[in-house]
């Protein structure tokens, strides 16, 4: 699974980063209670307005300088641009804690619902709410930061002697089947996040102290409240998708599970229990679409290779981006603006350093949308192309709502906008714009299920257990002293994934997970990976199409456009399950989508797996 990023620049620019620090001087700890609940009843609808209206003036301002500030920067990496950058985004951050802090004295005061949505939007955007104390504010950032370097600058000196970045590392762990070099790799890596124990332990105690300033028990309850339903709804909510979701997950394990026997020995990949966190093509065994080779069913070649077929056709970078255009025009989206293709960053420039990530921009709030992206001419970058200018084409529809809108509808739907179009780029898509002559018959099927399978159904369990974790963590029911262990079985209880060794009472492997130490919340991906199946489904139904879901694509139908469009329009300006009706007709998400998806490959997993002992 290839990770790509939007840039907001709507609140959840402003306030999501994690705080750098700031003096907060608008805070009142010191004030008497009383006094408090003094200032709280002079508070009226009228001043909320007041407050709003300031805020938005204010806050379309700051984004669009901390947007083009970061632009420079990713796009001409020197200290200079980097400084920048990081003012621009400090100055940012200390505005959004002081718009929260605002915004919790208006919690007892009665405003209207539009009123109460914006409100909250700024209370809950906070990613790492500062304590009323600007000592603590310091210190929090100070810790940030710490935890930050020591993940960015973390490698590790082989036993030959060889210094390698975790992106050396990441290379081999998809590349080599060598079970000993995989093992060395994999506990080297988190020779790095040890020390960062103590820092994370304080960094939970002041978080859940700013967390209750704002008016909720812990940082975890904070982070739950912010999907239109009550913190234990949205948790509950989780286990339910899971549970729809994981016999598909079991027999996909299981099938694995064997074929990893198989090239390592029983002894080393036992047939009853979890799989070895090391042999999965993945540092963190999150996706395997990288033992791909040793799992691929006989005769799965499709009979086509987009990558060659661009090469053949002639398709250079911008060629690449301006087909994708065309899958949106067809569904009567109007083209992109003469500014992106001016303005975006397509290959990766001779002459200077740039963040190659891919990435989709909103500057202006208007129409100044670009991606960045230092293209390799090969299929899957033709498929993250299409999930790029999904997020382009969201981001431009809902360039008319107020400010606090300017987002999707809940932090799920950005990424499953993006990767619904993405699976929409299937052999009868490629066929009708003229990259490939046949569409493969269906006995081709199970080959490109399988490899889309490693990423996305591997990847659920996962994209779930790390905010178990952390919620756990912030709520004191996982103590310090219970951080590795309470890690590992969250991994063997949904993932059915263990440590190669016995870990170090000491060891801190969470925070061998960028997200972690990062603090970036991790379960809009479990939920956009829920999403995009049920959003895909949907647009397929409304196309008339009578494919296998597996098999639609909803280029050149206007009917699927005119609604995808309607949701995107909505922003956040709504709960997100008004937006999720228009589309899916259910205000609930429904993960059968993923299994009528993958409905084939789960019979032929299911056969393969007769009379193998499943479960772990």
């Amino acid at each position: 699974m290839k990770t790509t990023t939007f840039k907001l620049t709507g609140v959840a620019l402003l306030v999501a980063a994690t705080l750098t620090g700031c003096n907060q001087t608008t805070s009142d700890a010191s004030a008497p209670q009383a006094a408090k609940a003094e200032i709280t009843k002079t508070l009226t609808a009228k001043d909320a307005d007041s407050f709003l209206a300031r805020v938005s003036e204010e806050m379309v301002r700051l984004n669009e300088e901390g947007a083009r500030a970061e632009w420079i920067y990713q796009n001409f990496i020197t200290e200079d641009t980097a400084a920048l950058s990081s003012a621009a985004n400090q100055k940012s951050t200390e505005a959004g804690v002081r718009y929260a802090m605002e915004a919790a004295k208006f919690d007892d005061v009665k405003v209207t619902p539009d009123q109460r949505r914006k409100l909250n939007f700024l209370k809950q955007s906070l990613v790492i709410p500062a304590p009323q104390d600007s000592k603590k504010s310091a210190e929090l950032a100070k810790i940030g930061a710490e935890l930050g370097s020591l993940y960015g600058k973390g490698t590790y000196t082989t036993k030959a002697g060889e210094k390698l970045s975790l992106g050396d590392m990441t290379a081999t762990m998809a590349t080599s089947r060598d079970y000993d070099e995989l093992l060395e790799l994999w506990q080297g890596w988190r020779e790095v996040s040890p020390p960062m124990k103590d820092l994370y332990t304080r960094q939970a105690e002041l978080a859940n102290e700013g967390a209750r300033g704002l008016g909720y028990p812990d940082l975890g309850t904070m982070w739950r409240s912010n999907y239109d339903m009550s913190p234990n709804e949205f948790a509950d909510e989780l286990d339910r998708l899971w549970g729809q979701v994981k016999p598909l997950y079991d027999d996909l394990h299981c099938y694995v599970r064997s074929e990893l026997g198989e090239k390592y020995g029983t002894d080393k990949v036992a047939q009853d229990g979890p799989i070895p966190a090391h042999l999965l093509g993945n540092m963190w065994a999150q996706t395997w679409g990288n033992v791909y080779d040793m799992v691929a069913p006989e005769n799965a070649d499709p009979g086509y290779n987009v990558t060659k077929q661009l090469d053949l056709h002639g398709y250079d970078e911008k060629q690449m981006v301006k087909g994708a255009e065309k899958f949106f025009t067809s569904l009567g989206f109007e083209a992109l603006p003469e500014t992106f293709w001016q303005r975006s960053l397509f290959t990766k420039p001779e002459d200077r350093d740039v963040v190659c990530h891919a990435s989709a921009w909103d500057l202006d709030a208007k129409d100044d949308i670009r991606i960045k992206m230092c293209i390799q001419r090969t299929g899957e970058e033709f498929s993250v192309i299409h999930h790029e200018l999904g997020h382009n084409f969201y981001q431009r529809a809902y360039q008319n709502q107020p400010v606090f809108y300017q987002n999707s509808a809940n932090d799920g739907f950005h990424e499953a906008i993006g990767d619904t179009i993405a699976l929409s780029v299937t052999p009868k898509y490629l066929k009708e714009i003229g990259l490939i002559d046949t569409i493969p018959d269906e006995s081709k099927d199970i080959g490109l299920l399988m490899k889309m399978a490693l990423d996305k159904v591997a990847f659920l369990p996962f994209g779930l257990l790390v905010d178990q974790w952390r919620w756990k963590v912030f709520s004191g029911e996982i103590t310090p002293e219970n951080y590795n262990t309470a890690w590992w079985e969250l991994r063997e209880k949904y993932q059915g994934v263990s440590a190669p060794v016995d870990r170090d009472k000491d060891a801190f492997d969470p925070g061998a997970k960028y997200h972690v130490p990062a603090n970036t919340p991790y379960s809009r991906y479990f939920l956009a990976h829920i999403q995009q199946f049920e959003f895909h489904r949907a647009l397929c139904e409304i196309s008339g199409n009578t494919d296998p879901i597996h098999r639609c694509s909803i280029y050149n139908n206007k009917d699927a456009g005119k609604a995808l469009n309607t949701v995107l329009e909505m922003g956040s300006s709504m709960p997100w399950q008004q937006a999720y009706k228009v589309l899916t007709g259910s205000e609930q998400m429904d993960a059968t989508a993923i299994l009528d998806y993958f409905a084939p490959l789960h019979a032929w997993l299911k056969e393969k797996n007769q009379g193998k002992q499943c479960g772990f």
